[in-house]
């Protein structure tokens, strides 16, 4: 069929069809010819009759799908046409499942797994031989998606508008010439747009569409929707698609005449397109030194594949590009961020149907990455990346990390990304694993000068986040042990060759892997990262039998841990300090060991729903689980379910010191949650159960290997949110075990204030760091809150009962710091001691009390912006406990408040009407409420009367006595720290309930402390001062002449002084209610006592103020002086000389101030 093919480069016009070409001479000698109509119905029978596959059709998938035809061609000299006609019909793709890979972000099909496994016969889980499906006439030998099971995130994607194209009759004039099918597509009319036709074309080869074009002019990462249609039709369809040999064959079997009528009617058919190239050809031809006669043979775009052509599915891969960059200048938005890990989703997806386009995408994914502006400009401005954008480039690390340890792939492939993952490694740009540049700015830890981690930072190799894909390149597949552990579900060492100190077997006999013999736990992550790639190569068989022998090497490392624990239990407990041989916490690894051995066990045991499809619509469902038995085990009731969650507790559970950095910690955090989350999924049944409470024991004995052991590291990992997990788990089937667990993980040791737990090989872990925080910790915060929410949870589950509630407030006590975290949990117990709708936990309600009592004393000498909230809600939750316990409260009020607080806040609320109903108290519980009230208001009085003494008169009103010792403190602090504010206050207050005489004495000794300057006629206490002397006014003439001379000492201000004066002319206002005296209704004389001495005092005050103010006299305040001088006019004129004075006054400023002409020609108009 074709033959003669040269390596000589295609003639430029050769070039211009999108599709791939190779030259053809001739077709290979046919057999016997089919006749007419061949072409339809040339598929294989209805699926319905199942009848089994012909030989031919056997050897024709075969060898359609793994060899390039061409080299069929080169193989065979004669090739008959029907074996021929079968090699062409079975080159299309077969599964639907991959049409839907390139036209969606998401496909999975319920319990589809991906391609059968390969080497030594294992079939993966799940891989099934080809099936037959809903879809209309499917041959046997593809896989097909239903219309329920169209896949993507809604009905707005291509593969679900493919279907409902094909499904309703869409799809027309679909023809298959050799190794190129086309077909067109109608798009019906919508309210908005008419009916539109496409073209569409797609050339394919060895089972992969290679290439597609579609009149739409779609441009986008996925085929379009007319693609998709064209495509399912040809799967679902076969027997309906008219099938031709390649165009050469056919044009072989013309003559002369038939051909020239065959161009003929060509260029007639489309001679506006194709006159123009049909000419050039032809003067190309014509010639006999032309290029294209140097070239034997001619291109066939309907041939098929060389063999040096790639044979891989069509992926654009300039609108990648584009679109991993547009997502990128997107910046943190939620959606581009989602769209990147949507790309990632999809590489994986590839990755697991071994396709080679899956490193090939996330090559250029990644060339994008390292051409974002930004990361220059966070190096530049040593600022961190968002937290998002951090996560995309770990999973961009972990996703190459797959890719290099793909079991099958070749060293060339291997050898060419360890150049390009070193190349982009060695960038300045490139994003440390740590997070951010970190290394590479001031280290806070820097800042202690005992520490060896500033040391230890300088010293280690720069890392990024390619570091570990580096790494991987050089780990291979080929050890035996390693081979037949993924090979076979019956590996097993024989009984004579088991070593207990091996780790190539367990003492049953199973095998172990962690890739080395020497410290194997800080393997743990390599290994597992085996798993994954497995996993995600679609080897699902290979990679739970690894993952099993991983498991079962943890389990031996558990034990043996714990054999060493028990020989230095007694040595590690009195000196209280531990070390740590876990280099790397297996939670908020770089490579999520933990949660990819919970993936891939749990994997196998889901059920799904047989028209389940994960099509992103509405809410995800919670997964199912059901058991499935370990292949190859001894123990009958042990399944991947059992082993997922046990490694996972196993791993949680791992005592590890906190890592460095801010992103780091919040990934630990962010992880653990992540894995908490996960186990929250599995419903806990028996078996599960027993699984749970067996790991927890292990925990909880297991020492300093173990987050929960007895003792731990200063710096470890708090075991908060775990913990949190195991108590809610075991509560309900061991509640003795549940509180010890989350007793024991209270803890949170960086914060004591004493190195109880320390590292003997780091003795800066010794020193005391809670009153700055502990610098390194950047998530203390968070973790803080982690062990609030667990006492909490402690706190609920304990309700009613006393012992367990006194426990549980101990840790609380004893392990808890911040203030506002036990005042939280006060309030949360409160709440749940007293629902609405039954009486309240007694018990419950005085944890809420002690807890809050604790907040007081830790907040009272420190400051807290939620300070007064504190104390309210302490007063309102002593009140529900009852009498007895506010009674406390006020007789040992000085270790819980200040003297305002108690006063202003406490005692008055206790006092209150609503307090006394709510308690419902006779008369003696009144009566002992109100003297304890009232000795806390003296005792505060005198500890600081400025803010108290108010409050005490008024605690203490009821109380003769108390009331004038209350009294009596005011009077003595008057004199020392009282200011005139205060004084004026308690003066008016004294006033209010009747005591005239000594609201009198109070102002006057507040009139001592008050300076009021010449300038100052719009202080706060003018209104005061009018005050006090309208109370002397009405008080008597004894009284007025005993405060005019204070206010003449301490007001210096004209315009009060004269507004005084004014006031004390007129009738005096009333005697105040004083027995025994009368208002004679005389007016006072401003030449007589006491009026004498204030109005000279006046007089002076606007002399001295006029000359101030001329001083520094402004043009533009001229008027404002003149009217002054009015006001001061009106006061000299109360002097009986008043006007002589007044005139001497004006002579003088004339004087004086002559050279502002402006104004004295001002004052001469007005005052002559």
């Amino acid at each position: 069929m074709a033959e003669g093919r040269r390596d000589h480069p295609p003639h430029p016009l050769l070039t211009l069809p999108p599709v791939s070409k190779r030259p053809c001479l001739r077709p290979a000698p046919r057999g016997p010819g089919p006749g007419p109509g061949h072409g339809h119905g040339s598929g294989l029978t209805s699926s319905r009759h199942r009848s089994p596959e012909s030989l031919l059709d056997c050897a024709a998938k075969a060898v359609a799908e793994k060899w390039a035809f061409e080299r069929v061609e080169e193989r065979f000299e004669r090739i008959p046409e029907p074996v021929q006609r079968r090699i062409v019909y079975w080159s299309f793709p077969r599964n639907e499942k991959e049409i839907c890979m390139y036209s969606s972000f998401q496909c999975r099909v319920a319990g589809e797994e991906g391609p059968s496994t390969a080497p030594n016969g294992a079939a993966g889980a799940g891989s099934g031989s080809p099936t037959t499906a809903g879809g209309g006439g499917t041959v046997t030998g593809t896989t097909t998606v239903g219309t329920s099971g169209a896949v993507g995130t809604g009905d707005a994607l291509p593969f679900r508008r493919g279907i409902r194209l094909l499904e309703t009759g869409c799809v027309e004039n679909v023809l298959q010439v050799g190794f190129h099918l086309s077909g067109t597509v109608t798009e019906p009319a919508t309210s908005s747009e008419p009916e539109v036709t496409h073209k569409v074309a797609i050339s394919f080869d060895r089972c992969k569409i290679t290439s597609v074009t579609c009149g739409c002019g779609n441009r986008d990462i996925f085929y379009c929707a007319h693609v998709v249609a064209l495509s399912l039709y040809r799967i679902r369809k076969p027997e309906l698609v008219k099938l031709r040999l390649p165009i050469s064959e056919t044009l072989f079997q013309m003559n002369r005449d038939q051909l020239q009528k065959l161009v003929q009617y060509l260029i007639t058919a489309h001679h506006t397109e194709v006159l123009p190239t049909a000419q050039k050809l032809a003067d190309e031809i014509l010639s006999s030194n032309s290029e294209i006669n140097q070239v034997h043979g001619a291109p066939d775009p309907t041939a098929g594949a060389s063999i040096d052509d790639d044979n891989c599915w069509h992926l654009d891969e300039d609108q990648v590009r584009e679109q991993v960059k547009q997502f990128l200048s997107q910046g943190g938005y939620y959606g581009s961020g989602k769209q990147l890990n949507s790309m990632f989703a999809k590489v994986r997806e590839m990755l697991r149907m071994r396709d080679s386009n899956g490193a090939r995408m996330l090559t250029l994914i990644t060339e994008q990455f390292m051409a974002d502006p930004r990361l220059s400009l966070w190096r530049q401005q040593g600022t961190g990346m968002t937290d998002k954008c951090r996560q995309l480039w770990d999973e961009l690390g972990a996703l190459w990390v797959c890719v290099v340890l793909n079991p099958h792939c070749k060293s060339e492939e291997k050898s060419c990304w360890l150049k390009q993952l070193k190349k982009w490694s060695d960038m300045d740009v490139c994003p440390l694993e740590d997070g951010n540049y970190g290394s590479e700015l001031p280290n806070i830890t820097n800042a202690l000068p005992q520490s060896n981690l500033a040391q230890d930072a300088l010293s280690r190799p720069r890392r990024t986040v390619f570091s570990r894909a580096v790494e991987a390149c050089n780990l291979h597949w080929q050890g035996s042990h390693l081979q037949r552990i993924i090979s076979s579900d019956y590996y097993m060492s024989p009984s004579y060759q088991r070593d207990e100190e091996s780790l190539l077997f367990n003492p049953q006999g199973l095998p172990l892997w962690l890739g080395t013999h020497t410290q194997a736990r800080n393997h743990v992550p390599t290994a597992c990262a085996r798993v994954d790639a497995l996993r995600s190569h679609g080897y699902s068989r290979e990679a739970l039998r690894l993952a099993v022998a991983i498991i079962n090497t943890l389990r031996l490392l558990q034990q043996r841990e714990m054999d060493i624990y028990k020989h230095q239990k007694k040595e590690l407990l009195q000196r209280g300090v531990t070390t740590t041989t876990n280099l790397e916490g297996w939670v908020g690894h770089p490579l999520d060991p933990i949660g990819c051995l919970f993936t891939t066990l749990t994997e196998t045991c889901r059920v799904d729903d047989d028209s389940a499809m994960d099509t992103g619509d509405g809410e995800p469902r919670r997964p199912v689980y059901h058991h499935v038995p370990v292949w190859g085990s001894h123990d009958g009731g042990e399944s991947y379910l059992t082993l997922a969650l046990e490694v996972t507790l196993m791993g949680m559970g791992q005592q590890r010191i906190m890592p460095e950095g801010l992103y780091a910690q919040d990934k630990v955090c962010r992880n653990e949650e992540q894995i908490v989350t996960k186990l929250q999924e599995l419903e806990l049944d028996h078996v599960l159960v027993q699984t749970l409470r067996k790991q927890a024991i292990q925990l909880l004995e297991a020492g300093p290997f173990s987050g929960l052991g007895e003792v731990i590291h200063r710096e470890s990992v708090p075991m908060h949110t775990f913990a949190k997990y195991l108590f809610s788990a075991l509560l309900p089937h061991d509640a003795d075990l549940a509180y010890k667990v989350a007793l024991r993980a209270m803890r949170l040791p960086v914060l004591e204030s004493s190195a109880g737990s320390g590292d003997v090989g780091h003795p800066h872990h010794g020193i005391s760091i809670v009153p700055s925080r502990y610098p390194r910790w950047f998530t203390l915060g968070h973790l803080e809150s982690q062990q609030c929410e667990l006492a909490s949870t402690m706190l609920t589950a304990a309700k009613g009962d006393m012992l367990r509630l006194r426990t549980v407030l101990e840790a609380i006590q004893k392990n808890i710091h911040s203030s506002s975290l036990i005042f939280k949990l006060a309030q949360d117990a409160f709440k749940i001691a007293t629902p609405a709708d039954s009486p309240p936990d007694i018990t419950l309600l005085n944890v809420a009390l002690e807890l809050g009592l604790q907040v007081m004393r830790m907040t009272l000498s420190t400051l807290n912006w939620r300070r007064r909230e504190m104390v309210r809600w302490l007063v309102t939750c002593a009140t529900e406990v009852g009498l007895r316990a506010l009674v406390s409260i006020l007789q040992s009020w000085y270790t819980l408040f200040t003297p305002t607080e108690a006063t202003s806040i406490v005692a008055a609320t206790v006092m209150s009407h609503n307090t006394i109903l709510r308690l419902s108290l006779d008369y003696p519980q009144r009566e002992e409420l109100a003297s304890c009230a009232r000795m806390l208001a003296l005792q505060c009085a005198m500890k600081d009367p400025q803010n108290c003494a108010l409050s005490a008169l008024t605690l203490c009103e009821k109380d003769h006595i108390a009331f004038e010792r209350a009294y009596q403190i005011v009077i003595e602090a008057a004199s020392t720290g009282m200011t005139y504010s205060q004084l004026f206050t308690i003066a008016r207050y004294m006033e209010h309930r009747g005591y005239p005489l000594r609201s009198f004495k109070l102002a006057s000794l507040a009139m001592t402390h008050l300076n009021l300057a010449y300038n100052q006629d719009t202080h706060p206490a003018i209104n005061d001062v009018l005050w006090a002397c309208a109370l002397s006014h009405s008080l008597g003439k004894n009284e007025l002449a005993a405060i005019i001379p204070l206010v003449v000492k301490s007001v210096h201000c004209a315009t009060v002084l004269s507004d005084i004066l004014r006031r004390c002319t007129m009738t005096a206002p009333g005697l105040a209610g004083i027995p025994g005296r009368r208002n004679s209704g005389k007016l006072m004389s401003t030449d007589k006592a006491p009026l004498r001495q204030l109005l000279d005092a006046t007089i002076s005050a606007y002399i001295n103020t006029t000359h101030s103010r001329l001083t520094h006299i402004s043009p533009r305040h001229y008027g404002e002086f003149i009217e002054f001088l009015s006001k001061a006019r009106e006061t000299f004129l109360l002097a009986q000389d008043g006007h002589i004075q007044f005139a001497q006054f004006i002579d003088n400023l004339k004087q004086i101030y002559k050279g502002k002409k402006k104004l004295m020609m001002l004052v001469r108009e007005r005052f002559g």
